[in-house]
């Protein structure tokens, strides 16, 4: 029995060594269509987090005048995270929003973090998802959670998945382990540790940055224990967090220093730069906050230095074009002449699509003319109507990668399915 089972396996082998060869030149095919991109992002200092997008949900948990300084430090981040690249849809702003058109408010509609009213945190471009009575800590334990009712709009809801590095910012009045919800509710730290082990499991992230303001906010993630998040906070148990600046014409604090010293940091922040989070926690000092600001690391699966600001703070996309995967680029004489029938294409896989571009040679005239009725002067220089693109199923492109995966599976199937019709045999 095993002599003949030797026979047949010798019969076979010539067959099987030719489809082991043609599959493992596929898939050396396919994996060396990833070596640019990441040698791109190596040469380019790229981030290491693995991240494809970025949201921030932002908590103001006060309500009343007297708590003007909590809404301009969400206001302050607010602006920050929209600069630096994150949409309005991509983030959730819960705001009691009772501050801009308070009658005591000297400068109605407006929302300043400094006594020389400078820049307006409020300004015209502000989109609060949660206002009011809104900001509850159902509410908020249910964006983070994704557990909603149908009838909640998109805009109200943490759309994240797996990929999603999510800023979480919190502010108000705390203590050991508590937060308080406009004067009438609380949420525990245990409250806001179980929530991030739901997402976790659910995979709504990737990586959670969780920054808090309040008295005693490091006590608020010493009970977290999911993976891949990095916390701090502004002051320890038993320490209290101190407003930075009044506004005496208005006779309130305009900012809490922590806060104000953390937007500091992030003026001098752009879309491209390197700054690593070590970079923004080597500000912290006591002589500055008149607290201990703390950094919890623990349970975060990457170096300090190895992950960017932008990382969560940011919307930030690399690319590059490499010559070797540009399109095939064609010029003709006459637009009209050309036959893009499938008939016509000279190889089987040549797709002629139009190209259609903005005619950037001539910036002298920057009249905007009206759109003919005729289809003769759409273009409006004739060797724009001469470029044409002919994508190719070449080595690197997608197609190629799709069907080298194909044949390499096929070919699997194959030699299974003849050692079993072998096996059956004997």
């Amino acid at each position: 029995m095993a002599s003949s089972l030797l026979a047949s396996w010798l019969r076979l082998y010539p067959t099987v060594q030719v489809f082991a060869t043609w599959t493992g030149i596929t898939c050396a095919q396919v994996n060396s269509q990833d070596i640019p991109a990441r040698q791109f992002f190596e040469r380019h200092g790229g981030s290491t987090s693995g991240h494809t997008n970025n949201w921030a949900v932002l908590v103001c948990a006060s309500r009343y005048w007297f708590n003007y300084r909590h809404m301009a430090n969400a206001l302050g981040m607010y602006r920050t995270v929209k600069r630096l690249g994150i949409p309005d849809s991509n983030i959730i702003l819960m705001l009691a929003d009772d501050v801009a058109c308070n009658p005591r408010n000297k400068v109605p509609g407006c929302v300043y973090a400094d006594q020389a009213r400078s820049l307006d945190l409020y300004g015209d471009n502000i989109e609060v998802d949660y206002r009011g009575y809104e900001v509850t800590v159902e509410n908020f334990l249910r964006v983070l959670t994704g557990r909603m009712d149908p009838s909640v709009p998109r805009s109200k809801r943490l759309l994240t998945d797996d990929r999603s590095n999510i800023f979480v910012y919190m502010t108000g009045h705390g203590g050991n382990e508590f937060l308080k919800f406009q004067d009438n509710e609380e949420i525990s730290a245990f409250d806001i540790a179980d929530a991030f082990e739901q997402m976790w499991q659910k995979k709504r992230y990737n990586e959670i940055f969780f920054m808090i303001d309040t008295c005693q906010a490091n006590t608020m993630y010493s009970k977290f224990y999911s993976p891949n998040i990095l916390a701090t906070g502004s002051s320890d148990i038993h320490e209290n967090s101190y407003s930075h600046e009044n506004d005496y014409d208005i006779g309130v604090a305009v900012i809490d220093k922590f806060t104000h010293y953390i937007l500091q940091f992030m003026e001098g922040i752009n879309k491209t730069s390197q700054a690593s989070m070590q970079d923004l926690f080597n500000i912290y000092d006591y002589k500055k906050f008149d607290s201990n600001a703390g950094v919890r690391s623990d349970l975060f699966g990457r170096p300090l230095t190895h992950a960017l600001v932008t990382d969560f703070f940011g919307g930030v996309a690399q690319a590059e074009v490499l010559k070797s995967s540009l399109p095939e680029v064609r010029a003709e004489a006459d637009f009209e002449s050309w036959d893009t029938s499938p008939s016509s294409a000279t190889h089987t896989d040549d797709y002629i699509v139009p190209l259609v571009l903005p005619d950037i040679t001539d910036t002298g005239n920057s009249s905007t003319e009206p759109v003919p009725d005729n289809n003769e002067s759409l273009f409006p220089e004739p060797h724009l109507m001469d470029l044409f693109v002919s994508a190719r199923a070449a080595p690197g492109s997608l197609r190629g990668a799709m069907a080298g995966t194909a044949r390499s599976w096929a070919s699997t199937l194959i030699v299974l399915a003849l050692v079993a019709w072998v096996c059956a045999k004997r």
